[in-house]
């Protein structure tokens, strides 16, 4: 194998100057990214989750989520088109044809074959980028994968100097935000962009570091919302809403009581401490806001992407559905979000992404809403709550959609069209578990999928694709989107699939 070529240490001002140099490069091949030709490009996939690892470890089977991109697999469907797809650990065969036979009029013999899969084979609890970085000959075999660079681009889960570097050693462009820009996505970052978007947003207070300035803002919140009575607390880089604790006001909210109250805050993950949250708080930063209560709340959300030509695209609405102790963790999403505030979010959103287009930002993003109400007939209030400059909850269920159909948004109406003329509507999950899921392997899953006729249906525009996969062995953990025709038919299907494994693996649980 010939020498690496990044065998040469980079300064950190080389670097960032060939990485802007490469980035133009995604103008030419923005067409084939966005599947309006059929012209050859390479698409090099590493879905590595780089974020804050004490926030990583918090996610049973987190290495598995590398398994969501898969969907990206429906760039074969252009019989030109070449991807690289890296993992930390191997991709089991059955999982791969489970992709490759939904890839409609494309042999899978001829998809695989454009196909590079490659693997860093380390399951340690770090980004894949990090393991990659680590791995010269793996970064060269990255490349030797990439037959024509200058049509070719890297995908990331997220972006960070990490990613940029990768970038730079394979000598294309990074579909993903600029890491310089980061900061414009954590939550205090999104409330600053929301400002100058005109978007409304949550009473409160951003650029917060250590207990101390968290206990300030908390009293000062409450002097500018008299009677408030709950507030919530977020580190800047948190993920999933698991870095969201909720600050229950005493009753006189005095200094000495706030302080005192703080001990008390109710954190979304179980096992850590008040101690540890704020010590990654003062690490990391944060901000602090009102707690809207109301008699009807939802909180959809709206995916985005700036081009290289800085036109903002609307992607997707949707519902989010949010679950633990204080219902701020994300468990899965409905697409898309609800016909009377579904425009409303996607016009709020088009604002603020015209904001980060103006400020740089080439990516696809999400932007988080809350509306409430208090009478059923009263019109919906709207307030902003964060920016997600990532693929997230949403990506791949989406993703999903694209893969199975080949349709299109339309972005007058919101709704998703198939090529049939479908109305499309799908309910997602990454947290479906179970103890009785333990210990099912590929090749069961898929027999229970077949037995039970949950397998998607090109006839009917119709079904359920599962990711995740690799995981439910070990954990009693995978993702389903289940695909319908109307909202009603496809929470239909969603709850008939918990029913079926349910069924089909009682005979695994004790007593």
């Amino acid at each position: 194998m010939p020498q690496p070529p990044f065998a040469v240490d980079l300064t950190p001002e080389a670097e960032i100057a060939r990485f802007r140099e490469l980035q133009p490069r995604l103008q030419a091949v923005w067409e084939a990214l966005m599947m309006r030709d059929e012209e050859p490009h390479t698409s090099v996939v590493v879905p590595s989750m780089t974020l804050d690892q004490s926030e990583l470890r918090k996610i049973d089977g987190a290495s598995f989520y590398e398994e969501r991109l898969l969907f990206l697999l429906i760039r074969l469907r252009n019989p030109r088109a070449r991807v690289v797809y890296v993992t930390s650990q191997p991709v089991h065969p059955m999982i791969l044809d489970y992709y490759f036979q939904l890839l409609a009029g494309i042999p899978a013999s001829h998809a695989r074959s454009r196909l590079t899969l490659l693997c860093a084979h380390d399951a340690s609890p770090r980004s894949l980028t990090e393991k990659i970085l680590e791995r010269p000959r793996l970064v060269e075999r990255i490349r030797e994968g990439i037959h024509d660079r200058s049509r070719a681009y890297l995908t990331v889960f997220n972006s960070t100097p990490a990613e940029r570097r990768l970038a730079v050693l394979l000598g294309i462009p990074l579909n993903g935000c600029d890491p310089d820009l980061a900061h414009l996505g954590t939550k205090s970052g999104s409330r600053k962009v929301f400002r100058q978007a005109g978007v409304p947003l949550p009473e409160g207070f951003e650029d917060l570091h250590g207990k101390a300035e968290v206990e300030e803002a908390l009293v000062e919140l409450a002097a500018r919302r008299p009677g408030l009575r709950r507030a919530v607390v977020k580190l800047n880089d948190s993920f999933s809403g698991e870095g969201n604790a909720i600050f229950r006001y005493p009753e006189a909210a005095s200094r000495a009581a706030v302080r005192e109250a703080l001990h008390r805050i109710e954190l979304s993950v179980a096992n850590e401490t008040v101690e540890e949250y704020f010590e990654k708080f003062s690490r990391m930063g944060g901000i602090v806001e009102e707690f809207i209560d109301a008699a009807e709340k939802v909180s959809p959300s709206t995916q985005l992407r700036v081009s290289p030509g800085r036109e903002v695209v609307p992607i997707s609405t949707h519902d989010q559905i949010l679950g633990g102790p204080s219902d701020q963790v994300f468990l899965g999403c409905s697409f898309p979000a609800r016909n009377e505030y579904r425009l409303a979010i996607q016009e709020a959103a088009m604002r603020i992404g015209e904001v980060l287009a103006a400020e740089g930002v080439v990516s696809r993003f999400a932007v988080d809403f809350l509306l409430w109400r208090d009478d059923p007939a009263a019109a919906w209030s709207l307030a902003a709550l964060e920016i997600n400059l990532r693929m997230g909850g949403t990506t791949h269920p989406y993703l999903a959609l694209q893969f199975l159909t080949g349709g299109r948004l339309d972005r007058e109406t919101g709704l998703f069209f198939s090529h049939s003329g479908n109305a499309k509507y799908y309910r997602a999950t990454d947290n479906l578990r179970s103890e009785s899921y333990r210990g099912l392997l590929p090749e069961d899953l898929i027999d229970i999928l077949t037995e039970n006729r949950l397998h998607y249906s090109l006839a009917t525009d119709s079904g359920v694709l599962f990711h995740l996969i690799g995981a439910v062995s070990e954990f009693g953990k995978l993702g389903l989107t289940a695909i319908g025709n109307s909202r009603e038919e496809a929470d239909g299907l969603y709850y008939k699939t918990l029913e079926v494994l349910d069924r089909e693996t009682a005979y695994g649980r004790a007593g």
